[in-house]
């Protein structure tokens, strides 16, 4: 997985190509983590993410939390297998998915 991220301000987007899952998690947890001062919008760019996985839905939950009465977590560009995950697991419902 490769993770771009882009800051103006304090809005930040972070890009995904790749699969999202147990084995990148972790990675894309820590640079979250590190990334957050002073940010009060994040957006996850999933136009490149082929896959995400319940690991991967863990590291937005815990930006959301991050963020929590800070500013808003979207997810924007993502392909249809990976709205349909969102769909079931009812993510669409605590982010905003464009």
């Amino acid at each position: 997985m490769t993770i771009t991220k882009k800051q103006n301000g304090t809005a930040l987007e972070i890009a995904l190509e790749g699969r999202l899952d147990t084995a990148t998690a972790p990675e894309l947890e820590q640079e979250v983590k590190t990334s957050l001062d002073g940010v009060t919008e994040l957006t996850f760019d999933f136009e490149n993410l082929e896959y995400i996985s319940s690991a991967g839905l863990r590291v937005l939950l815990t930006a959301k939390k991050l963020l929590h009465g800070i500013g808003p977590v979207k997810v924007i560009g993502c392909n249809e297998m990976v709205k349909e995950v969102f769909a079931v697991t009812g993510f669409d419902q605590i982010l905003t998915v464009e």
